[in-house]
């Protein structure tokens, strides 16, 4: 049975989606920007601080769901620049206890609200 995951601790979609749904077992996240769900602001003083908050609301996507990140199996990192990658990737793997899920990496033309970074996952219970 499909559940739609729904939480205030994460940005409200800005479109016709979910912020997530769970389908046996596993957990479909849409991506998420650096949009803090308090303020609805974008966080954006540098890609480090943009990534942390993207990975924060990931994080409450997940705990709506009853998961962790030790439950997410893949990711999708969409960049506005291939040269936000080492900083992007160095937040990104604080948040991973180095039992890390597959994952690709894309250089995009333009990301919503003008972001430089948007990321999905995909989770198992």
């Amino acid at each position: 049975m499909k559940k739609i995951i729904q939480t205030v601790d994460a940005p409200m979609p800005i479109g016709p989606y979910s912020q997530a749904i769970l389908i046996n077992g596993i957990l479909y996240a849409s991506g998420q920007i650096a949009i803090d769900p308090k303020t609805g602001e974008i966080v954006d003083k540098s890609i480090e601080d943009e990534t942390h908050q993207v990975m924060k609301n990931i994080k409450a996507v997940l705990e709506a769901a009853e998961m962790s990140f030790t439950n997410v199996v893949k990711t999708s990192i969409f960049l506005s620049d291939m040269d936000y990658f080492v900083k992007v990737n160095e937040t990104y793997g604080k948040y991973f206890d180095g039992d890390y899920p597959a994952r690709e990496t894309i250089a995009v033309k333009t990301l919503p609200k003008n972001v430089n970074v948007e990321i999905s996952v995909t989770a198992i219970i």
